[in-house]
């Protein structure tokens, strides 16, 4: 199968808090970072998601924001560093890669944030991605 998602980060889930209809698993990534992603029960079910089970993190590129710092008093539980690898910028958006420890991010947000936040290569940035933004996938 094909993906168009660019974003794809190796994991090992560590941990799965199961509800009646959603489900939080841990994982952690390759680089050491831990996420948190919402799936669905039935997803944990037929992925047979458990400690120790190998997936990959798969989030839009769309889906991942960016700030010059750690933020605190928001509900996104996903914040990790990293630094600009790249920036291309068109009339309206912008594509940012960001370097994480482990990997590689895509940040596809507008021009007009990618100029305000100042993002360069060898910016130091945090990504952002909400839990409900993540998929989970195994091979």
């Amino acid at each position: 199968m094909h993906l168009s998602i660019r974003n794809r980060i190796p994991g090992i889930v560590t941990s799965v808090t199961p509800g009646e209809v959603m489900a939080t698993v841990k994982v952690r990534l390759a680089g050491g970072q831990d996420i948190t992603a919402a799936v669905t029960a039935e997803a944990v079910d037929e992925l047979d998601l458990a400690p120790g089970a190998s997936v990959s993190a798969l989030v839009k590129s769309t889906e991942v924001a960016l700030a010059t710092a750690a933020v605190e008093g928001v509900s996104i539980r996903n914040q990790l560093p990293g630094t600009v690898d790249g920036v291309i910028t068109g009339a309206a958006m912008a594509s940012v890669k960001v370097a994480i420890v482990g990997g590689t991010l895509t940040a596809a947000i507008t021009r007009d944030a990618a100029d305000d936040l100042g993002l360069l290569p060898g910016s130091t940035v945090v990504a952002l991605i909400k839990s409900t933004e993540i998929s989970l996938a195994t091979s």
